[in-house]
């Protein structure tokens, strides 16, 4: 076991929940924090606190308190449920970044993980292979203010020094979280209501390819990234990020493989504007070549995995 102090904020998240799980499989000391109540899982696993990330002298406290070495970020108000209160998603998003990066700072942390996504990304970007460097002109407040947190990332590690790392999630499947106000949510709650009620009414066109990753490989990649030599890092604002990419009607054949009596319907509604704003597949070249990442899930894979827990949840 490894002797670094790591403090997780958001850990409740649909990635923190995971994360911290497996962080703990290698750190002796790892600090789950969220202002919401924790799954008996999370807490009974090791330390949990409740911590608001937006408040510099608490965090700092903290900080002092349990001498951590390493923070992930995760705190945020994700995409569909940011256009309905952008206000409140630019505070959380941008201030509780600021606090975490300035305290990193002044305490000398070793390394912090702040996790962006492919919302960076806007209309005006190549949406086929989107490559590393590329235009970024998001029009989402979850974007733009994604895209704001990954300058002030290589920010901070070109004039403070400090050793950032972050990767531009796709969408995220996970069979043990519901999903949290994306756009992308269809692709984990129509495995629920393909098991508990064979039909599903899909908020996105049947034919809007988006990049998903299934929850496995992305805690697997985070981890990979944040374990990496310091001298393998090319970028300090986002990785690319690539698992799979599919559209609702795919993953309506791939259920109906297992569930042949699964439908799916289909009534778009706002989040098919971001959708549409979004990459339909991601290069991630520069994640490979820096520190190996490669995913080992796709579509047909994931859904029978997926369909299998949910299932056994079920019998319990």
């Amino acid at each position: 076991m490894k002797n670094d102090t790591i403090l997780v904020t958001g850990a409740c998240g649909q990635i923190g929940s995971e994360l911290v799980l497996s962080l703990r499989k290698i750190y002796k000391n790892v600090i789950a924090s969220d202002l919401k109540e924790p799954s008996a899982e999370l807490k009974e696993s090791g330390e949990f606190i409740r911590l608001d990330a937006l408040y510099k002298n608490g965090l700092a406290d903290c900080v002092k308190r349990f001498n951590v070495t390493q923070i992930y970020h995760l705190a945020a108000i994700l995409s569909a449920t940011g256009e309905k209160n952008p206000e409140m998603a630019w505070r959380i998003n941008m201030k509780g970044l600021r606090t975490i990066l300035d305290v990193s700072v002044e305490a000398g942390i070793k390394k912090v993980f702040f996790p962006s996504t492919i919302a960076v990304f806007g209309p005006t970007t190549p949406k086929i292979n989107t490559p590393q460097l590329t235009v970024m002109e998001p029009n989402t407040i979850y974007g733009i203010s994604k895209l704001a947190g990954e300058r002030w990332c290589d920010w901070c590690f070109q004039k403070k020094g400090l050793d950032v790392r972050s990767l531009r999630y796709p969408g995220l499947i996970s069979y043990k979280t519901k999903a949290g106000g994306g756009t992308t949510d269809y692709a984990v709650d129509v495995f629920f209501d393909a098991v508990e009620n064979k039909k599903y009414e899909c908020f996105l066109k049947e034919d809007t390819i988006l990049p998903m990753m299934y929850m496995p490989d992305a805690i697997r990649g985070t981890i990979m990234l944040m374990e990496a030599p310091a001298e393998k890092m090319s970028m300090r604002s986002g990785y690319n990020f690539s698992g799979t990419s599919f559209a609702p009607k795919d993953v309506a054949a791939e259920i109906k493989k297992t569930i042949p009596d699964f439908s799916m319907s289909y009534k778009p509604d706002s989040r098919q504007v971001i959708a549409d704003s979004w990459p339909q597949s991601i290069d991630d070249a520069v994640a490979q070549k820096d520190w190996g990442w490669k995913p080992e899930f796709d579509l047909p894979l994931l859904t029978k995995d997926m369909i299998k827990n949910i299932e056994a949840m079920h019998l319990v």
